[in-house]
């Protein structure tokens, strides 16, 4: 079962052409999935206490029908994926209006990081034990570190 948050589509949440802006599809679905890693009891006080924090790596969104104000919206949260280890995931997320018709649909990968090292590390047994606790989506994959480089982008520096 997937986990959903509501949301009211605010003015400030628009841009230009006055439907849902490219900032608030991310805001909307990062409030999601650590609203729900902390109803699980991942929570913000456990990551500071511990210095380490989410990173990602990327975020691929696709737009099926514009998002207006005036209506609510549903934003789901998936687990699609995890190394062993904890230091990678993927969650994908969806939006749909309260009648179920589906608006958008993003793919994210990401890792944690420790705010010391600013290295990614992996998580520990006590925190990786409560991504045993949450439902994974019917095509969970375990990750390894050549899944979140699928894309190769590297970085180019200018000469």
């Amino acid at each position: 079962m997937k986990y959903f948050k509501e949301f009211e589509v605010r003015w400030s949440d628009l841009d230009a052409n006055r439907h849902l802006a490219n900032s608030s599809y991310i805001n909307y679905m990062s409030h999601t999935r650590l609203n729900y890693l902390v109803e699980m009891g991942f929570t913000h006080e456990i990551m500071q206490e511990r210095q380490f924090g989410p990173v990602v790596f990327h975020e691929h969104l696709y737009y099926f029908k514009e998002i207006f104000p005036g209506k609510p919206i549903k934003v789901s949260f998936e687990i699609k994926g995890l190394s062993e280890d904890g230091m990678f995931f993927e969650f994908h997320h969806n939006f749909y209006t309260q009648e179920g018709i589906h608006l958008a649909h993003c793919e994210l990968m990401g890792g944690w990081i420790s705010l010391e090292t600013r290295k990614l590390i992996p998580l520990t047994p006590d925190l990786l034990a409560y991504f045993d606790k949450i439902e994974k989506a019917e095509d969970f994959k375990w990750l390894s570190k050549e899944d979140t480089r699928k894309f190769a982008k590297r970085p180019q520096n200018l000469e």
